[in-house]
């Protein structure tokens, strides 16, 4: 049986299929890995570490919270969120190893791959936050004490999601074209009371420019078209410098993050805070850096550009999740100038879904009871949101 899922698997196209241009290969992790270690003595976790994760831009790779980007990421579309109480803003998944107690390399986050079709037109995600304040300290101390004795001390053990305050945050993602994606986010809050949660969707380029003698050309994250009932980020690299050592030139052009009204465009840029990585005597490349919106939005501080524009940028929405209940926010990343952007995302994602429905029923065994077809589906889900970009040049 050839399903509409199955049409778009067999399209060509050259550097890759279309439908396979946009997709889930941003890392949740980028920080403590080989490709960002540059210490001389190889000690990757120490070189770069989730505390700096947030303040220094990264070489070869991007990380965040369901994040998608293109081929060969130039652009990445991930969420952030915080509680109100964490100490951080939540952009990036956090671990621990072996030398913190662990008996490996262990992200001590609770988030679920729940479904993807082979070409991402249809892909959703489950991340679970607590409510009260991330026990960062918490999970270092305890399992350090343990010195890998044991069992290790899980998020669950320290009681953050006592009396179920926590929200469910589920994040789909359904194509209407290769390259226009709607995208629903809906958080439900499982606790007893009324809770804020601040919600940021991200849109940022991957700094291809501050690494050679001679910076390159930037491209460039500005605010874009509005209209009733939406706002919207514009981004465009045509005037940046293309990709390097790549056999044919390399662009995305203009691209539109739209979003509902309520939310306030910040910008920055995806660079390196200098002083706070490598102390009080390094100078910032430039005054808005990469953690300006965690500074801005946990700290109060004036680090977000006020001429709004730059490299990284964000629409940040403050919602009251009411008890047992849910709030639903939807969002549009696509090429296209829209006078209406936002009205057919709920029916893109239903039918993208109704369409991996009809695939994964030519994949399951036709004796499979439904709980082996759940188990199934959500297992191939984990191993395709688990592509990755891996770009890296090993002379440099």
């Amino acid at each position: 049986m050839a399903t509409r899922e199955h049409e778009r698997l067999s399209e060509t196209g050259k550097p890759v299929p279309p439908w396979r241009r946009w997709g889930p290969y941003v890392s949740e992790r980028a920080w403590g890995t080989v490709r960002e270690d540059y210490s001389p003595d190889g000690t990757a976790w120490d070189y770069f570490t989730h505390d700096q994760a947030r303040s220094k831009a990264y070489r070869w790779g991007e990380d965040g919270l369901a994040g998608i980007c293109d081929r060969y990421q130039v652009l990445v579309f991930a969420l952030a969120l915080w509680n109100g109480r964490d100490p951080i803003l939540k952009e990036r998944a956090f671990g621990l190893i072996p030398a913190e107690g662990n008996h490996g390399e262990d992200v001590k986050e609770y988030y679920f791959y729940l479904d993807s079709t082979p070409t991402h037109s249809y892909m959703k995600y489950l991340y679970k936050y607590p409510q009260a304040e991330f026990p960062y300290r918490r999970l270092v101390e305890e399992n350090q004490a343990r010195s890998g004795q044991g069992p290790e001390h899980e998020l669950l053990d320290t009681g953050a999601f006592g009396e179920d305050r926590y929200f469910d945050v589920f994040v789909e993602y359904a194509k209407a074209s290769p390259d226009d994606i709607c995208v629903r986010i809906e958080v439900f809050n499982r606790g007893p009371e009324t809770a804020p949660l601040h919600i940021l969707p991200h849109l940022w380029f991957r700094n291809t420019w501050a690494w050679a003698d001679r910076p390159g050309s930037e491209p460039r994250i500005a605010p874009g078209p509005a209209g009733a009932g939406y706002l919207s980020l514009a981004a465009d690299d045509t005037d940046a410098d293309p990709l390097p050592n790549l056999q044919f030139e390399y662009r995305l052009g203009p691209r539109y993050l739209y979003g509902e009204v309520g939310g306030e465009p910040l910008f920055t840029d995806n660079e390196t805070n200098m002083p706070r990585v490598y102390g009080p005597g390094a100078g910032s490349r430039k005054p808005y850096v990469k953690d300006g919106f965690h500074r801005h939005i946990v700290n109060g501080e004036p680090t977000v550009n006020p001429d709004r524009v730059g490299t990284k940028a964000c629409l940040h929405y403050v919602r009251q999740v009411p008890a047992g209940g849910s709030i639903v926010l939807r969002l549009r990343l696509t090429p296209d100038q829209m006078k209406n952007p936002l009205k057919d995302v709920g029916a893109v994602v239903g039918k993208r879904k109704a369409e991996a429905d009809e695939f994964y029923e030519t994949i399951h065994p036709p004796k499979a009871t439904e709980d082996e077809r759940r188990v199934q589906r959500q297992a191939f889900a984990g191993m395709l949101w688990s592509k990755q970009i891996y770009l890296f040049d090993v002379q440099r």
